[in-house]
């Protein structure tokens, strides 16, 4: 059972590492979008498109994501990813050291 055990720890930690990765991406695209650059720019694209179709689908499926001209989107987005970082990693670390 020990296999199965390795598999769901290394499962967990490469979760936790793709959800630590993403908030920087998100973090970095929030302040791109304050310093609003040019958007032919590589960098600035890239950032669009990692974070763009995540924001687009929270705006269409929360109505309250966009209170004015504030858009709560990539807050809603960091929530959802320390929400899968505390309750999803730690309960697949728990799993995997209980079938060990």
């Amino acid at each position: 059972m020990f296999i199965v055990g390795n598999f769901f720890q290394a499962f967990a930690v490469i979760v936790d590492k793709l959800c630590e990765l993403y908030s920087w991406v998100v973090l970095i695209a929030v302040l791109l979008q304050w310093v609003n650059p040019d958007p032919s720019n590589p960098v600035v694209r890239f950032f669009r498109l990692m974070t763009d179709p995540v924001f687009g689908w929270l705006r269409r499926r929360l109505p309250f994501s966009t209170v004015g001209m504030l858009d709560l989107s990539p807050m809603l987005t960091l929530l959802a990813l320390w929400f899968l970082r505390m309750f999803l990693v730690k309960s697949l670390m728990d799993l995997a050291f209980r079938l060990r």
